[in-house]
């Protein structure tokens, strides 16, 4: 892209900015305005999913089954694997994701790509049929892999936006270097893969779309990184043994939800937010949700700067150090979790109000409602006026944890463990599109949003702050 087109595009950018100053107050692309609205709607779905199941154990076995009787407790799961048909309806998966990152389209209405070809040898000339040629298109597509791979990348593989990793009903390992870098996009689903042993990677060339490639300095090694990027849903994944972070999500990225991963075999689990200077990642809102911290896990499950993060329903196992950490003033909704303290007497609090001192902390808004807390855990709770604040949001109770084994029985990646989860195989006709398939008129000012996002990651982190106070 050209220097003069990146300058009209970003003074389109600047006099929008400049005309909403009043309304937007740093406010992100894809920030909700109501936080509170997404935790009600996320209990409401889980009460309602686990209510059909309570009904459903309560009437009498019929013969056939049907809808009903697929019903788990989860309302993701529930949404999708009740169509005995979704093999060949894929696309559904992305009507079902809840919370912050449920407005993440994916793929919806774009193309199958089926990858080929498991090889990762040219990360600026990506062969067609591998998993890198998919990922740097411009359109939406919905990529599947039909068969068991391993892809083990050479360099950081950077997404562009309307992309979903569908691995359903293959085992899909994603390792190596730099592993997946959503940087300045929005609209991606990534389901049912595996993501471990990512090491840093870089100082050479990697194409972020069709028409660009550049430089890449040594990344992190993080399984997922999210930067500066919006409407983003990671579901059934398995992740492990990283460099850094398993996922970071960075820079102003907002509308995130984390649901039904399996994290294990780490140090630093998940990271959310730049420093706690970096007023954009204010914005940031985050639903951590149905997930299962695992064994080996050390901390950082997640450690939060700025933001609103929704914690609900999900099980931790003998963490090292902590559990949730942050500093810079998140607000931390905890809801329905069981955490589960190590035998360490000294490593028993879920909280940690990392390098603050408590006249700092005393304000913030940590809270804990429904939690279970096990073998000594303990969550120290803070903020002033908390129960007014709160009140709206739990017009809806939220689900005791004593559901928590129902609703993470089957996180992480589908079918291990030798579980029955109904993973079936899929028509390869009955998943393409025909011609016509997408309207031109409603994809223009998605291809607007493309290009500018192209020229904002162009941009140092100072330049960006910069334009977001404009």
């Amino acid at each position: 892209m050209s220097g003069r087109s990146c300058i009209v595009v970003l003074g389109v950018l600047s006099w929008v900015t400049t005309t909403s100053v009043a309304m937007l107050n740093l406010t992100l692309p894809g920030q909700h305005p109501d936080p509170e609205a997404v935790v009600r709607d996320v209990h409401s779905k889980v009460n309602y999913s686990l209510s059909r199941r309570r009904m459903q154990q309560q009437l009498p076995t019929q013969s056939g089954g049907g809808e009903d009787s697929c019903i788990t407790g989860n309302p993701i799961d529930d949404c999708w694997k009740c169509d005995p048909n979704w093999p060949n309806n894929r696309q559904r998966l992305a009507d079902c994701a809840i919370g912050f990152g449920q407005y993440a389209l994916g793929g919806k209405n774009g193309q199958i790509y089926i990858v080929t070809d498991s090889s990762d040898d040219d990360a600026v000339n990506p062969r067609p049929g591998t998993l890198r040629y998919a990922v740097i298109q411009v359109e939406p597509l919905w990529i599947v892999f039909p068969a068991n791979m391993l892809i083990r990348l050479k360099e950081e593989l950077i997404f562009n936006s309307y992309k979903t990793l569908d691995g359903r009903g293959a085992n899909v390992h994603i390792v190596g270097g730099g592993c997946i870098t959503l940087q300045y996009i929005s609209n991606v689903i990534i389901h049912n893969i595996h993501v471990h042993d990512c090491y840093s990677s870089g100082n050479t060339m990697v194409r972020s779309s069709p028409t660009h490639y550049g430089y890449r300095s040594l990344s992190d090694g993080d399984g997922i990184s999210i930067f500066g990027s919006k409407d983003i849903w990671i579901d059934h994944c398995s992740l492990s043994h990283c460099k850094d972070g398993l996922i970071d999500a960075v820079m102003g990225s907002t509308g995130i939800t984390i649901s039904n991963n399996y994290f294990s075999h780490h140090n630093e689990v998940m990271l959310l937010g730049h420093n706690d200077d970096y007023l954009p990642d204010s914005g940031m809102q985050v639903t951590i949700a149905f997930n299962h911290f695992g064994e080996k896990l050390v901390q950082r499950m997640p450690r939060c700067r700025l933001g609103y993060i929704h914690v609900v329903n999900n099980d931790f196992t003998q963490w090292e150090m902590y559990a949730i950490g942050g500093s810079g003033s998140p607000t931390i909704n905890s809801q329905g979790n069981r955490y589960i303290a190590p035998s360490n007497h000294n490593a028993k609090e879920v909280t940690k109000r990392v390098d603050t001192n408590q006249a700092k902390w005393r304000d913030w808004n940590w809270r804990s409602e429904g939690d279970i807390m096990v073998n000594g855990a303990f969550f120290i709770a803070s903020g002033e006026g908390l129960e007014a604040k709160y009140e709206k949001a739990y017009s809806v109770e939220p689900k005791s944890a004593a559901d928590i084994d129902l609703i993470t029985w089957h996180a992480g990646v589908l079918g291990v463990g030798g579980r029955d989860n109904n993973l079936g195989s899929w028509n390869e006709r009955a998943n393409f599109l025909g011609e016509g398939g997408r309207s031109t008129t409603a994809a223009a000012p998605l291809v607007f949003f493309s290009v500018a996002l192209t020229c904002l990651s162009l941009l140092s982190p100072n330049t960006l702050y910069l334009l977001s106070i404009l």
